[in-house]
């Protein structure tokens, strides 16, 4: 199947709102997604290698912000106005 990659990581990027909590000062999310995505994700430096047996993800600083702005503009009530 052929789809854009990019729109695919915006999504799931803000997705990853949803599932955010912090942890000893560290944000995390659940993982539960596609592995390639993740993958991707993380050659952007949104979140941390999310290889390993932890299930959820810590996402860098910059991909907290970027979670909540993708969030927002994909999900947000206001971004259909």
């Amino acid at each position: 199947m052929d789809f854009d990659q990019d729109k695919v990581d915006e999504v799931v990027m803000g997705l990853l709102t949803l599932t955010m909590f912090e942890d000893h000062g560290i944000v995390r999310a659940w993982k539960g997604h596609d592995w390639d995505v993740m993958d991707r994700l993380h050659e952007r430096g949104w979140i941390r290698d999310p290889k390993g047996k932890a299930k959820s993800v810590v996402l860098t600083p910059e991909g907290v912000a970027r979670a909540e702005a993708l969030f927002d503009k994909h999900f947000s009530s206001r971004a259909n106005d």
